[in-house]
């Protein structure tokens, strides 16, 4: 049954200690495109050997405020020449409030934040590829949680003496 709001009934304000994440701007915060080998490159097969690498920087801006930088970088090559360079630094102002702990606050930021903000990077990365004369490359959604799993039980792993697990780098042929 919902209850009617009135001036004299006014809406329940949500308790001030609820999990809060909004994104409140998002911007493309750098960019750039390197084709060393233009044209020359254009007339090869096109089989390319694609390194993904993903990165994330978060800094407090005070006020549960947070700036995430996604950084995407995409290197192709032909054999060991490089075809195309494509860095993106897609960026977001995130509030982060109602986490207790410092843990659940982290895995906000390194899990949830940056899968918001990888379609746009995917995208930007998606029209320099283009832009600079190349097909078409469609990166694969990415799942942030399971790398900051990954990333922590690295940490432990080292922390004990073990091995290390494998990075969070992406190849695609």
């Amino acid at each position: 049954m919902a209850a009617d709001v009135t001036p004299e009934s006014p809406a329940v304000l949500p308790q001030a200690d609820a999990r809060q994440v909004m994104l409140q701007k998002f911007y493309l915060r750098d960019a750039s495109v390197e084709a060393p080998l233009a044209p020359q490159i254009f007339s090869r097969p096109w089989q390319p050997q694609v390194d993904v690498n993903v990165a994330t920087n978060v800094q407090s801006l005070g006020d549960d405020q947070f700036h995430l930088v996604l950084t995407v970088t995409v290197t192709a090559k032909l054999g060991t020449d490089v075809a195309f360079l494509v860095e993106v630094q897609q960026a977001g102002v995130f509030v982060v409030r109602g986490f207790p702990s410092e843990p659940e606050r982290a895995a906000v930021l390194a899990g949830y934040c940056p899968s918001l903000l990888f379609p746009f990077a995917r995208e930007a990365v998606s029209d320099f590829v283009q832009k600079a004369g190349f097909p078409q490359l469609l990166l694969q959604p990415i799942n942030f949680e399971a790398l900051f799993i990954e990333h922590l039980n690295r940490a432990r792993a080292e922390a004990q003496g073990a091995a290390p697990a494998t990075t969070a780098e992406a190849t695609t042929h």
